[in-house]
């Protein structure tokens, strides 16, 4: 195998992904269902709700960063991988006995999401780091975009499967089903070759090396324009359920199985985005401006579609962008920095991209709410194109940005990067 799937060469790497497509499924089949209780059980049609729950789950990511990021550089990542995995089954398996037994409330769902988003806190930069563990130097950012695409093919099939299942047995069922997928990922971890995983060196334990990752991005100008960027669109752009939820429930009047169809088919989209970042060899703040870009003229184009028909077509490069976003900025993370540093930095990129929803998702559920979805939808176009002008200032102030008038055509040129800029 060479090229885009270059990494599934390694035993470890193909032992891990096969595990972790079978969990992501799951994973996407949960967060359907719990979006959609709580619009339509819980609640009647409340968005804002839903951006509380969001909120709730992703609010964990800021509140442990220091010690999420501390605990996948100075731990052995794979150990706490079985922690955090085997706790994550267990909430799901909470959630759903309570949901099956017709005793779930609104609070039960805020606090399992709150306990599952301390959970992730953990998981999530110690499995982006984990990723450099399974796999040699050269295929960090092919193994990457792998995962993203195995993510978003879970994407794709998660929603579509929730939405059957919750139309037929009931939500429950789905949070039951995601607590088995984990085992899948559980045995993959136990069955690595322990051998032959690349671990670097640890980082030392000295005295501030909590807020060291702090201090790190704030001496790079890259990495602080990415950051940047991530927290713009993660915070008022990458609100999905809030977006598709109102959208197809008080614009549309649809039920669960065409909620479930339009996640899977914006993941369509993600899916074409990760496989596309598999293939670029050296990923920049290039890619990160065209996606921004891309983000915001595709939700600028789904708040006006006047049918449900015409709403998904947007979708499609609204998961391309979206996608493109976020696997570069994890690649070109992990590349430019030390390996000493990487966890602690990842957690502050997860953190930011995540962490921004606390902020974010209650704004444009409150917008949703008091102005209408298309209104909510405009909130994250606007977050896009605030990113787009963040790369633009980087690279006038750093790469000497050039821009001039070719045969009516604008034309871009700028330096090539200096390092720790």
């Amino acid at each position: 195998m060479k090229g885009s799937f270059r990494s599934l060469r390694g035993f470890n790497y193909r032992m891990w992904a096969g595990g972790a497509v079978i969990s992501n499924v799951g994973t996407w089949m949960q967060r359907t269902a719990q979006d959609w209780i709580v619009l339509t059980q819980l609640t009647h049609k409340n968005a804002t709700a839903v951006g509380v729950v969001m909120a709730l789950q992703f609010g964990p990511q800021v509140l442990f960063l220091p010690w999420s990021g501390f605990a996948a550089d100075h731990f052995d990542r794979r150990t706490l991988l079985f922690a955090t995995q085997a706790a994550q089954g267990a909430l799901a398996l909470g959630l759903g006995l309570l949901t099956v037994t017709g005793l779930v409330q609104l609070w039960h769902v805020y606090v399992f999401a709150f306990l599952l988003g301390s959970v992730t806190a953990f998981d999530a930069p110690a499995r982006q780091a984990f990723v450099s563990d399974l796999v040699v130097e050269a295929d960090l950012s092919n193994a990457v975009g792998l995962n993203s695409t195995s993510f978003n093919a879970a994407r794709m099939i998660g929603p579509a499967i929730a939405g059957v299942l919750i139309a037929t047995v009931g939500s429950g069922w789905v949070f039951l089903i995601n607590a088995a997928s984990f085992a899948a990922v559980l045995c993959s971890l136990s069955l690595l070759r322990v051998g032959e995983l690349h671990r670097k060196s640890k980082a030392a334990r000295t005295p501030g090396s909590l807020v060291e990752g702090f201090r790190y991005v704030w001496k790079r100008p890259d990495l602080k324009a990415i950051l940047l960027m991530a927290f713009l669109i993660g915070t008022f752009g990458l609100n999905f359920p809030i977006f598709l939820s109102t959208m197809s429930v008080s614009v549309f009047h649809k039920g669960a199985g065409q909620y479930g169809l339009l996640t899977s088919i914006m993941a369509v989209g993600s899916v074409t985005g990760a496989f596309l970042s598999a293939t670029r060899a050296k990923p920049g703040v290039v890619h990160l401006l065209s996606g921004a870009a891309l983000f915001g003229l595709g939700l600028a184009l789904a708040a006006v579609m006047p049918s449900y028909a015409l709403f998904a077509i947007p979708l499609v490069l609204i998961g391309v962008a979206a996608q493109t976003i976020t696997t570069t900025a994890v690649s070109v993370v992990q590349l430019s920095t030390e390996p000493v540093m990487r966890g602690r930095v990842m957690a502050i990129l997860l953190a930011i991209v995540l962490g921004g929803t606390p902020i974010g998702a209650p704004i444009v559920g409150w917008v949703a709410d008091a102005f209408g979805p298309r209104w909510g939808l405009g909130v994250g176009a606007a977050g896009g194109f605030s990113a787009v002008l963040v790369g633009l200032f980087y690279l006038a102030r750093y790469r000497h940005l050039r821009v001039r008038l070719d045969a009516w055509h604008l034309r871009f040129s700028f330096d090539d990067p200096v390092k720790g800029q």
